[in-house]
């Protein structure tokens, strides 16, 4: 009499599904986000009315950003990092015994994933509305740049943690869409995973050049001047929307006036 095999877990049996649709998910939304998110912070160099004017374009969505927040960005963020913390769990790192650069490149997607996650924890938390029960939640929409800067220059360790977590987000995206070509089929000889790893290669250092700018323009943002422009912005939003009337608004700029010259910026 033979004894009965144990059957073959979830993950298991529907391995070559879920994988694909694990790395999938790692970049479409998660990852496309991830561009975007980061060329919008970027934009905080070229000043914070621009900066403002691309956060007011998001929050315009009103009512339905958290809709759009959770379907397209925090349940597949979930999903990835779920899934992830399932496979890691049935995989042994082994650099020290075959220490090749592709498995080297296994045992870093699998340590930088585990660093995003926490990392993009912790930046919910410190900046995102949803952290506002908990002490976080630092970031106003309607003063961005001022906001941000501000809780970016709080102290060192911020500054360490937020570069940190986007060179690891940075790495595990263009590295997981090397393997996402191997995964779909996308290249399987030597050769072309050779000319995809530079591909990738080149678009991780030219992405974590735009999320280390972001994180240098918010670490020497001047806060004051930029919350001027703040005030400034949010009153000609409140004369366009019929909520201040012409004339009331002088009041508003009044302690601008009285400390320096107002800053010429147009509403975006």
């Amino acid at each position: 009499m033979t004894d009965s095999q144990p059957s073959p877990s979830f993950l298991a049996r529907h391995e070559f599904l879920i994988r694909r649709l694990h790395s999938l998910s790692g970049l479409i939304p998660v990852g496309a986000y991830m561009v975007v998110h980061l060329l919008t912070n970027a934009s905080v160099l070229a000043g914070a009315a621009t900066f403002q004017a691309n956060v007011d374009r998001i929050h315009s969505l009103g009512p339905i950003l958290p809709l759009v927040e959770w379907t397209f960005i925090f349940i597949p963020i979930l999903f990835h990092a779920i899934l992830g913390v399932a496979f890691i769990w049935g995989a042994v790192p082994n650099t020290s015994d075959y220490p090749y650069s592709s498995n080297i490149r296994y045992m870093l997607q699998r340590a930088t994933g585990m660093i995003a996650f926490a990392f993009i924890a912790f930046h919910i938390w410190h900046l995102h509305k949803y952290g506002e029960p908990f002490g976080g939640g630092a970031f106003d929409p309607h003063h961005a740049t001022s906001t941000a800067g501000t809780a970016i220059q709080s102290a060192l360790w911020i500054q360490l943690a937020y570069a940190v977590g986007v060179l690891a987000c940075v790495y595990h995206l263009a590295n997981g869409i090397w393997t996402m070509g191997i995964t779909w089929g996308v290249w399987t000889s030597s050769e072309a995973q050779r000319k995809a790893s530079y591909a990738c290669g080149g678009f991780g250092v030219l992405l974590a050049v735009v999320g280390l700018a972001a994180l240098s323009g918010f670490r020497m943002v001047d806060v004051e001047e930029a919350a001027a422009v703040e005030d400034r912005l949010e009153t000609h939003r409140k004369i366009a929307e019929g909520e201040v009337a012409w004339g009331e608004e002088e009041s508003t700029e009044e302690g601008s006036e009285t400390s320096g010259d107002s800053p010429d910026v147009s509403s975006p």
